[in-house]
């Protein structure tokens, strides 16, 4: 008796499941950097918790660690359902898994100790970076194997976002991360002054315009349609958005060092292009928002639902906010504030983040072969304890950047500065409390999630039984 052809959902699980735990982890460190702000003496004078080792440490373990989780998971889920067929090469892809991990894990120890190349969501010395380089490139073989032995002609869109993000990805980093040991845990980068810099942004922002856009827009285009039991709005502009996004993007990296020692053409290239990619991300948008036409009546009733909208609602204000930060004026007052911090975070935490917590909503029951979460209750909880602490968080980092930017560039009718830079510290005071206070909700809605995840996995109904492979019509 021949048996059918399965999907490798084991892997999936893994990286669902670490996707909450590093979750958790990297909000706890953030939300203790937060309180070191406020707090000094919470780096107790040990050196490997003091802010500047902390800090990296939160970024890369949200955004490599919780972020590139929830990627990966997604990923080998809709290649495999999309393509009608099991992943490429297995053992290649539990590599994946492990090796990923293991990176983490180096992470977790080298930044601590204070060993770091200081570049920008690339602080990983040279042995990581190897190893990060290894594990992407098995990663593309096994996503670009599973779209080789397919089992239907069309490519669904989300994969094009997933294979533009691991293509680019791995460019950014090899090249970014070009550098001469000197010793095992200490290098020197290839680069030198303003190219250093231009070469850092063009990883650092397409870091973001890859890695924390165009793959979890991939997510989006297939989780949103499938949570809402509907067709995307506009399979047309799905491609239109995709291709305009990708050209336009890889340009708009300078904008970090606007009124720097770089070119001013430079400057403006990054200004412009950036004033563009409002187009191809507010299609991309409207495209998920109004997948829901027709069926707005099931915001009432699904909280998944509502992660996933209110995600593509803080995907547009971001993506709007970041071009206008890019324009020379406004960046006169924003850069080096606050401002900056709400925009990231506005980002990270109401774009990806949330979509993220929204798809594993959806995926968890179904890798363990439930119906639904254990509470829906819950969900619906986390989702409000969640979009307020965003809130709190955002809107207390906007407040405090421009009134930052302002009280910096203020002058006495003799030139000199109205305000000394501690006096601009001190009023930033009671908004570093509020960002507090929302990222400790942030955080309480994963620990929440946790909850919700492991009573779902472990309830007695659950099954890890493989789900038999479609074949196409």
């Amino acid at each position: 008796m021949q048996h059918a052809e399965t999907y490798n959902d084991r892997v999936v699980r893994q990286f669902a499941l670490m996707t909450v735990v590093w979750g958790i982890v990297g909000m706890s460190v953030g939300a203790l950097i937060a309180a070191q702000l406020l707090f000094p003496a919470l780096n107790f004078d040990i050196p490997w918790l003091s802010y500047g080792r902390l800090r990296p440490l939160h970024t890369n373990a949200v955004i490599f660690a919780f972020g590139g989780s929830a990627l990966f998971a997604a990923s080998y889920y809709c290649v495999q359902r999309t393509c009608h067929t099991r992943l490429f090469a297995p053992r290649l892809a539990e590599f994946t898994f492990w090796g990923w991990q293991a990176i983490i894990v180096a992470a977790a120890i080298t930044l601590p100790l204070g060993y770091t190349s200081a570049k920008e969501y690339a602080e990983l010395e040279w042995p990581i970076d190897i190893a990060i380089a290894i594990v992407w490139v098995v990663y593309a073989i096994v996503f670009f194997g599973t779209l080789a032995i397919r089992k239907v002609k069309h490519i669904y869109v989300a994969n094009w976002f997933f294979a533009s993000y691991i293509v680019t990805i791995a460019v950014l980093h090899i090249v970014n991360s070009a550098e001469v040991p000197v010793t095992m845990w200490k290098s020197y980068s290839a680069y030198a002054g303003v190219v250093d810099a231009m070469v850092q942004w063009w990883y650092g922002h397409n870091a973001v315009g890859f890695f924390l856009t165009a793959g979890f827009l991939g997510m989006m285009y297939y989780f949103v349609p499938k949570q809402a039991g509907r067709p995307i709005y506009s399979y047309r502009l799905s491609v239109v958005h995709f291709w305009a996004l990708i050209s336009i993007y890889m340009w708009a990296g300078p904008h970090h060092l606007i009124y720097t020692s770089l070119p001013d053409w430079a400057q403006s290239l990054g200004m412009v292009f950036s004033l563009m990619l409002i187009a191809p991300s507010w299609g991309g948008m409207i495209n998920g928002i109004m997948t829901l036409s027709g069926a707005w009546h099931k915001l009432r009733t699904d909280p998944i639902l509502k992660f996933m909208i209110v995600s593509l609602s803080f995907y547009g204000m971001s993506t709007f906010e970041g071009p206008m930060m890019s324009i020379k004026t406004v960046n006169a007052l924003s850069h080096y504030t606050d401002w900056t911090i709400g925009h990231v975070h506005s980002g990270a935490l109401g774009w990806v983040a949330m979509i993220s917590i929204g798809m594993l909503y959806n995926l968890i029951p179904r890798l363990y072969g439930r119906t639904s979460m254990y509470s829906t209750r819950l969900i619906d909880v986390h989702f409000w304890i969640t979009t307020i602490g965003i809130v709190l968080y955002v809107a207390a980092m906007w407040i405090a950047g421009v009134m930052q930017g302002l009280m910096w560039r203020a002058t006495n009718v003799d030139g000199t500065l109205t305000y000394t830079f501690v006096e601009v510290l001190k009023a930033t005071y009671p908004y570093y409390a509020v960002r507090l206070a929302g990222g400790l909700l942030v955080l309480s809605g994963m620990f929440l999630m946790a909850y919700n995840v492991w009573k779902t996995v472990a309830s007695p109904g659950s099954s890890r039984a493989p789900q038999p492979v479609l074949q196409p019509a």
